[in-house]
């Protein structure tokens, strides 16, 4: 099935991108895509003036937050296919119709990876080591090792989007696209794209402050995903206190001194441990039976 430009939208959320939003809207123009909506943050420069010139729809965001911006600007697309980019320079639109194709071809969800073809300089060493932590962490956490869950360059198609359930307001809000796509057992394709340099602005993201909020974010909604991984992870980390405790009192009572409420913590520990580990197995038979459920009634329909 051939790409069809009037059924996609550009989007585009955009913070301060005077340098480069001019350029980026022009050669998407050039390649034939007609909407190409900029949802903007409150830019104090003149980003909203240029994507307004090129002839961008350009809206401002009501909340703040990177992830505000996309939440807020899905609620009112209603072409069937997205693309989105940032709004930097960094991502190429002449990858746009190999972003596009899967959902032509019955993808629900495309991921541009990033750390496939950077460009020298583009990211850190810090910047890759963090991407590829967080990459294996989200395998862990909910099952799947999708190269780049960080990546700004995303294609959906609408249903994929209405299925969503996003809350994230700030640059958590890939991970918890991700997530949501994971959880939806919606159709994932991965491909290469390129990442160039920053040409004109700062970057938002700090490395570690944000690695880490990202990194919170993956295991926080492992929850609802993973019940066993984060439930087993709390009760393993009780079950292994009150080990070390216990080590501390057998070692005292061979010295001939009793430790009692020593004792009592032990075994408070391992047993509320225990029992959180096992709420974890518990939440996630449940899980499963629901899953093959929910399979069940989509094969039948």
């Amino acid at each position: 099935m051939d790409i069809t430009r009037d059924e996609v939208c550009i989007f585009i959320p955009t913070l301060n991108e005077a340098p480069t939003i001019g350029s980026l809207i022009r050669t998407f123009r050039k390649k034939g895509y007609s909407h190409i909506f900029v949802m903007d943050g409150g830019s104090s420069d003149d980003t909203v003036r240029i994507a307004e010139a090129e002839g961008a729809r350009v809206e401002i965001q009501q909340g703040k937050g990177k992830g505000t911006a996309i939440i807020e600007a899905f609620g009112t697309i209603d072409l069937p296919y997205i693309l989105m980019l940032d709004g930097d320079g960094t991502y190429d639109p002449d990858d746009a119709e190999v972003m596009l194709q899967p959902l032509f071809n019955g993808a629900d969800h495309v991921i541009g990876n990033r750390l496939a073809h950077p460009e020298k300089g583009a990211l850190t060493a810090l910047n890759h080591f963090g991407n590829e932590l967080i990459n294996y962490l989200f395998k862990v956490a909910h099952g799947q090792y999708l190269s780049d869950i960080l990546s700004g360059y995303r294609a959906f198609t609408k249903k994929a989007i209405s299925d969503m359930q996003l809350s994230e307001r700030g640059f958590e809000i890939e991970t918890e696209i991700a997530v949501e796509a994971v959880r939806n057992q919606q159709k994932i394709d991965i491909v290469p794209v390129r990442y160039g340099k920053r040409p004109g602005t700062e970057t938002k993201l700090h490395p570690v402050k944000d690695g880490f909020k990202i990194a919170r974010t993956v295991y926080r909604l492992a929850k609802i995903n993973n019940p066993l991984f984060y439930f087993g992870l709390i009760g393993i980390l009780i079950l292994i206190g009150g080990a070390l405790t216990g080590i501390y009192v057998v070692f005292e009572w061979i010295n001939g001194i009793e430790r009692i409420p020593m004792t009592i913590l032990t075994l408070l520990l391992i047993t509320v441990g225990f029992n959180i580990f096992m709420f974890g197995v518990i939440a996630d038979m449940l899980l499963t039976f629901h899953r093959e459920v929910m399979r069940e009634l989509h094969r039948n329909r």
